[in-house]
C-alpha cells in the first residue's frame, strides 16, 4: 500500500494553539448573597408569608360574620389552643392518639414491606400483591370499622386495624411500582454478586426505589392520619381514653366552636411537623444527596 494511501487513512493532526482569555472586568467577584436574598431563596419564609396570609384571611372573614358560634377567629382559636396545652388536655389528647398511629403505621408498613418482597421474589407472590390491591384498596378504611368493632371490641386493637389497612395497600402499591422500575442492569449487577431474592430487594431495588418508597410513605401517613381521626369521631375513645378526634367531637357537642378549630388546628399543625422534619429530612439525607431527586 502507499504512502499516499496510508495517509488518507490516518486522522488528520489538529495543531495545538491557545486563545488568550480577556481579563475579567473589575467588580464582577462573586458576592455574597445578602440577608433578604437569603430569605428569599429559602423556602420556609414563603410558606410561613403563606400561613400568615391565610391567618389574617380567616380573621377578617370571622370579624365579618360576627358569629363566633359558627366561625370563631384565628385569635380566638389560639387563646383555645393555649389554654388547652397550659391545662394539659390538648397535649393528653395528641399523645393518645400519636400512639395508636404510629402502632396502626408501623404494621402497615411491615406488611407492605412483606407483600412487595414477596411479589418481587415469587410469581405467585406478585399474583397475590395484584389481587389483593385491585380488591382492597379502593375499599375505604372507615368502611371496615363495624367488623373491626365486632373482631377487636371497642378498643385500640380496633384503630390499629383500620388504620393498618389505611396504610398498607396505598404503600404496597408505590413500592411495587417503585420496584418495577428499577433497570435491569441494576438486577443483573445483583444477580452476579449472587445475592439472593431477600437480599436484592433490600441492597438494590429499595435504594434504587426509594423516591416511589418515600412518595408511598407519605401517602399512606396521610390517609392513616385522617381515617383515625374519623374513627375516633365515630366511637371516640379507646380503652377509656380518648383521642384527638373524640375532643373535636366533645367540643362539638358541647358547642365550644373555638376547641373544635383548636383540635382541627392541632390536626393541621402535627400534619405539617411530621411533613417537613421527618419525611423531608429522609428525602434531603437520602434521595436529593443521592442525585435521585431535584
Amino acid at each position: 500500500m502507499s504512502a499516499a494511501a496510508n495517509a488518507l487513512r490516518e486522522p488528520p493532526v489538529r495543531p495545538e494553539y491557545e486563545l488568550p482569555l480577556a481579563p475579567a472586568p473589575a467588580g464582577t467577584a462573586e458576592r455574597p448573597y445578602s440577608v433578604l436574598q437569603r430569605l428569599l431563596r429559602s423556602a420556609w419564609p414563603r410558606k410561613l408569608a403563606l400561613l400568615l396570609v391565610l391567618a389574617a384571611l380567616w380573621e377578617a372573614t370571622a370579624r365579618w360574620v360576627g358569629n363566633d358560634l359558627l366561625l370563631p377567629g384565628c385569635m380566638q382559636t389560639a387563646r383555645a389552643v393555649a389554654a388547652g396545652v397550659a391545662s394539659g388536655e390538648l397535649p393528653r389528647y395528641v399523645g393518645v392518639s400519636l400512639w395508636t398511629l404510629l402502632q396502626g403505621y408501623a404494621a402497615g408498613v411491615s406488611g407492605a414491606f412483606v407483600l412487595t418482597t414477596l411479589a418481587m421474589s415469587t410469581r405467585i407472590g406478585r399474583d397475590v400483591l395484584e389481587t389483593l390491591t385491585a380488591m382492597l384498596n379502593p375499599l375505604p378504611a372507615i368502611a371496615l370499622l363495624p367488623l373491626a368493632l365486632l373482631w377487636f371490641g371497642l378498643g385500640q386493637g380496633s384503630l390499629v386495624f383500620v388504620l393498618m389497612h389505611s396504610v398498607l395497600w396505598p404503600l404496597a402499591l408505590a413500592t411495587y411500582a417503585g420496584f418495577r422500575a428499577v433497570p435491569e442492569t441494576l438486577r443483573m449487577a445483583g444477580r452476579n454478586y449472587g445475592l439472593g431474592p431477600f437480599a436484592l430487594v433490600t441492597q438494590i431495588l429499595v435504594p434504587a426505589a426509594l423516591p416511589a418508597i418515600l412518595s408511598g410513605l407519605k401517602i399512606g401517613w396521610a390517609f392513616a392520619w385522617r381515617t383515625l381521626i374519623a374513627a375516633e369521631l365515630v366511637f371516640g375513645t379507646t380503652s377509656g381514653k380518648g383521642g384527638l378526634g373524640w375532643y373535636i367531637y366533645q367540643s362539638r357537642n358541647e358547642l365550644f366552636t373555638d376547641r373544635v378549630f383548636a383540635g382541627l388546628a392541632a390536626v393541621i399543625a402535627i400534619g405539617l411537623l411530621f411533613e417537613h422534619l421527618v419525611f423531608q429530612s429522609v428525602e434531603r439525607l437520602t434521595v436529593r444527596r443521592w442525585g435521585m431527586q431535584r
